[in-house]
């Protein structure tokens, strides 16, 4: 039966116990709390479905590629673009500090370009794609989400963006 006396020396107000010896070679580390809240909370979604999406994309035109490249070498190298694009975003989405923050937001604008351009060419010129990538029809076959997610990333990032880029842009658009 646990002791739960709130006068007792072992309750919650008393010195802390040392950590056990299992928590002291595997528990949290100091420094190892996450302090970007880009990969938190909406973030972890948005990273999430990058995985997914990176996944998805890349077993896909892996497969495509080996077994009938010829059919639409194209769309297939496209759709294997796509896939280290979306997993740049995921690796650079889930790291700490200003660099990644510029790395995720680098690999998010390049996903928008290609879903807007790729999007318009298989309307503009759909000979040149005979079969779809994920950003044909602006992700139509993946219900869209490919042109949601870039729009919603880089909202997030806009808004998580590390406080040495918000006070440059501040001190710059006062200048």
């Amino acid at each position: 039966m646990q002791h739960t006396d709130p006068e007792s020396p072992r309750s919650a107000g008393s010195e802390p116990q040392p950590p056990g010896r299992l928590q002291s070679r595997f528990g949290p580390r100091e420094g190892a709390r996450r302090t970007d809240p880009k990969s938190s909370g909406l973030g972890r979604v948005i990273i999430v479905v990058y995985g997914i999406f990176s996944l998805s994309a890349g077993v896909r035109s892996l497969y495509q590629i080996l077994t009938q490249f010829d059919v639409a070498p194209l769309a297939y190298l496209l759709s294997l673009f796509s896939a280290a694009v979306y997993v740049v975003a995921a690796v650079a989405l889930a790291k700490t500090g200003p660099g990644w923050h510029r790395i995720a937001t680098g690999a998010v604008l390049v996903e928008l370009i290609g879903v807007l351009g790729i999007g318009a060419m298989t309307f503009a010129a759909p000979e040149l794609f005979a079969d779809e990538t994920v950003w044909s029809h602006f992700g139509q076959g993946y219900g869209y989400i490919p042109l949601l997610l870039p729009i919603v990333g880089l909202i997030w990032l806009r808004r998580t963006r590390p406080l040495t880029d918000r006070s440059t842009e501040t001190a710059g658009d006062r200048a």
